[in-house]
């Protein structure tokens, strides 16, 4: 894999992530808008992964409804802080492969 795909495949999963917050911050805001007595379905996010060739890419293909369970806060928040810290590492590796990118640049001019 070339830096440009490593890039590729850290900016995916960085998007997975970012979708995966999207849908812990809409569960967290259903149930405060349900109140203590409502209730609400938790949505779950759900994931594909591409294979085009040599770069695998992360997909988010759509929330559903996890039938039987109430959101319940404590869950989403530990969702979020994993959410949160699988795109810092996705985000590291993005910068692993722009620092590639450069240095192969940068040899390129010499």
């Amino acid at each position: 894999m070339d830096s440009f795909g490593l890039l590729k495949t850290a900016a995916s999963g960085m998007e997975a992530q970012r979708a995966a917050l999207d849908v812990a911050a809409r569960n967290v805001a259903a149930a405060e808008a349900a109140g203590p007595k409502g209730s609400y379905e938790r949505l779950v996010p759900h994931f594909r992964m591409l294979n085009d060739g040599d770069t695998p890419e992360v997909a988010f293909t759509g929330a559903t409804p996890q039938h039987g369970s109430s959101v319940d806060v404590l869950t989403e928040m530990v969702s979020v802080l994993n959410a949160s810290r699988a795109y810092e590492a996705n985000a590291s590796i993005f910068d692993i492969g722009k620092q590639l990118a450069q240095r192969t640049i940068d040899m390129g001019r010499l």
